[in-house]
């Protein structure tokens, strides 16, 4: 009995079912893992080589040890485009983020169209990043159309304000009469939103034809968004506000899609359950909606510090604008420029120590936004 069993034993050898699967795998595998070697791996150990030495791309490398770091440290430039870099990468991270978990939330509801709406919202992705910095530029001229809109709403203040305020006052007084008769109305009533606004244009019109209160009649005054140094509040410079702008606008549809995603994965249950308990949209938000999407939250961060911290394309059109460089570099169009300098002969060294000085910030940026965003894996 024991001599059949041992008979039925199959020897142990490398061709088993177990290797060839592995085989296979790694079979498969093989391409992704040369390409990673050969054209990242390899050109970040010769960048590292490089970031050491003294290169021109003509002469031979000449070892210079850390000299290249200490000069960029101590180069105004450098320290200009890392604030700049810094800067855009954590409002346009933090607003790319909030907009489009908010344009997903919109977009997640079932109503008729809404297939278009989500159509209509990420065509900006799709469209070439050259094309919408062009129209950007367009827009924020001296003369363009921002600059009109701005010089219009200057003009209609007055009428504005007087239209908030009594709008504004009549709500209130609707909804507090309301409630004193012990009715549940909210501060946004539909019904009585309709009746504010409409008797709140009502008596701006009076007014506005009484002479109470006037259009102003200032001359449109050209805004140079583009070719100045000047800074919005003191800390971003203009053209850099315009580069964060068209890029948040770019960037949402993208990242609203992976919400979306996520939101078709969260019960709806849990909605059900909390609208019986009597919870609020709001509540349900933030106590449902955002726990659930902390994974999605964590990659669509993640994505965000990345593309944030090496931005470019935006910032060599905006040169061709005359935008002045110290407004709008960053670290990655400082590698550029080092690497590729007009000027003279190519600096590679001091370009590999910016380019190596980029990817640190972004993997300390990275493991940061992990610590405080929970991913998939609770880590």
């Amino acid at each position: 009995m024991a001599q059949a069993s041992s008979q039925n034993k199959q020897p142990k050898t490398f061709w088993n079912e177990k290797n060839r699967e592995a085989l296979a795998a790694y079979g498969f595998l093989a391409p992704f893992v040369f390409t990673i070697v050969i054209f990242f791996g390899y050109a970040f150990v010769r960048t590292i080589y490089y970031s050491f030495t003294d290169y021109d791309l003509f002469k031979t490398p000449n070892f210079v040890g850390l000299d290249n770091y200490k000069n960029i440290l101590t180069e105004q430039l450098f320290n200009i485009a890392l604030a700049n870099t810094l800067l855009f990468s954590l409002i346009v991270t933090t607003l790319q983020t909030i907009g489009a978990l908010v344009l997903a939330v919109v977009l997640n509801q079932k109503l008729r169209g809404m297939l278009f709406f989500r159509t209509a919202y990420y065509m900006p992705s799709i469209t070439s990043s050259v094309v919408i910095t062009l129209i950007f530029i367009w827009l924020f001229r001296p003369t363009g159309i921002f600059s009109f809109v701005l010089n219009w709403f200057g003009n209609h203040s007055s009428l504005i304000l007087t239209f908030l305020v009594v709008g504004a006052l009549l709500q209130a007084a609707q909804v507090m009469y309301d409630r004193s008769k012990g009715y549940p109305a909210t501060a946004f009533d539909p019904a009585f939103l309709f009746t504010s606004v409409l008797v709140g244009l009502v008596i701006t019109f009076i007014l506005n034809a009484l002479n109470i209160v006037r259009v102003g009649d200032l001359p449109a005054q050209p805004l140079n968004w583009i070719a100045t140094r000047e800074k919005f509040l003191g800390i971003i410079p203009y053209p850099l506000l315009v580069i964060i702008i068209q890029n948040t606008f770019t960037t949402i549809p993208t990242l609203m899609l992976f919400f979306l995603a996520g939101l078709q994965g969260v019960s709806k249950s849990l909605y059900e359950a909390s609208s019986i308990d009597g919870a609020t949209p709001q509540e349900q938000l933030r106590y449902i909606t955002i726990p659930a999407l902390r994974p999605v939250t964590f990659y669509v961060v993640t994505v965000g510090v990345i593309g944030t911290l090496q931005m470019f394309d935006q910032v060599s059109i905006f040169e061709g604008a005359n935008a002045p460089l110290e407004s709008t570099i960053t670290l990655a169009f400082y590698v550029f420029k080092k690497a590729f300098d007009p000027s003279g002969l190519p600096k590679i060294g001091l370009a590999t120590a910016g380019a190596i000085f980029l990817a640190v910030i972004t993997t300390v940026m990275v493991m940061i936004q992990r610590r405080f965003v929970v991913s998939d894996t609770g880590s």
